[in-house]
């Protein structure tokens, strides 16, 4: 019994401590569950003061309005965009190929074409001298068309425009490998080279066709006065005025009006000659004919025969011509 109470009397601390603790947390359970309390207690808004109705109202405070930043237009930011050059037009190699090929046929329709078939249709002892009037006129031709023909078929004329051609393009200045010229398509060019050659082949057989009416009754040295003064008088004239034009890929635009004004005047009135009717064979046709009136007959005409020597070469010629 006495050990049991011993016992005892060793607990009495122990719960005297646990008493303690258990208030102590009981009083901190209290404190924290007020605090909490305190917090989430929603604050008063405070009053704001009217002002009575017949307060004087206040002065007029300018008002800022908020700076906002402009966005720059389309067009302008489209402006200050660096553009890109515009692309260099190229010819096709196949245009300027086959231009090249027409080039060679016309020549050899001119020497030996035409040569051989005017001089199988004269007597024999007027056959050297209708070949050598056939190449002189080509000869001539060619050097005259690379110093001056040219600028006065293909180039603008100024105040004679309609008529004739200008000089900026004596002595073919300004044409090189690179220079390029229009044709009567939209975005086909060609190389301007090429293309002063094949004209020149045109200028060439024009005046030979004038021969064919001055056959047996012109002298050389009357032949290459004609070589020189025709195309100037005739030729270079007819062929700007039906050929000379903006082109096809600077008519894009333009008005009717526009183009006429810059052309030559026949094109201006609508002709459209491809293939040279009117700049070749009218134009020598006429020269030929007036020629053979001016001349009058061959001497000895109807008194002593006249026919034709070598009915092969004028074969030959005119397959070469056809």
């Amino acid at each position: 019994m006495t050990n049991t109470i011993s016992r005892l009397n060793r607990l009495i601390p122990w719960r005297d401590g646990l008493r303690a603790g258990l208030a102590a947390l009981a009083v901190a359970v209290m404190l924290g569950t007020g605090g909490i309390a305190a917090a989430q207690t929603p604050q008063t808004p405070p009053v704001v003061a009217t002002p009575p109705a017949d307060a004087a109202a206040p002065e007029d405070v300018p008002v800022v309005e908020p700076v906002v930043e402009q966005t720059p237009a389309v067009e302008e930011v489209v402006a200050d965009v660096v553009e890109e050059p515009a692309a260099i037009p190229v010819p096709d190699k196949g245009d300027t190929t086959w231009m090249l090929v027409s080039t060679v046929l016309v020549l050899l329709m001119i020497v030996p074409g035409l040569a051989l078939f005017y001089g199988g249709l004269v007597r024999s002892k007027n056959m050297l001298s209708l070949l050598m009037q056939v190449s002189t006129v080509t000869v001539i031709g060619m050097l005259a068309w690379a110093i001056y023909g040219y600028s006065l078929s293909f180039t603008d004329g100024g105040g004679l425009n309609k008529f004739i051609g200008g000089a900026s393009k004596v002595f073919l200045n300004g044409v090189n490998y690179a220079t390029l010229v229009e044709t009567f398509s939209v975005g086909v060019y060609l190389p301007e080279l090429v293309f002063v050659a094949f004209q020149m082949t045109f200028a060439c057989i024009t005046a030979a066709l004038v021969l064919g009416g001055t056959a047996e009754r012109l002298k050389f040295s009357g032949v290459v006065i004609f070589a020189v003064l025709w195309p100037l008088l005739s030729y270079y004239p007819i062929a700007h005025m039906v050929w000379w034009w903006a082109g096809a890929t600077s008519a894009v635009g333009q008005t009717a009006t526009d183009l006429a004004n810059g052309a030559g005047q026949i094109w201006a009135w609508g002709a459209i000659d491809f293939a040279g009717g009117t700049v070749v064979h009218i134009n020598a046709g006429i020269a030929a004919l007036v020629g053979a009136i001016v001349l009058g007959k061959r001497s000895g005409y109807k008194t002593e025969p006249m026919p034709p020597h070598s009915l092969t070469f004028t074969f030959v010629g005119a397959g070469l011509l056809w």
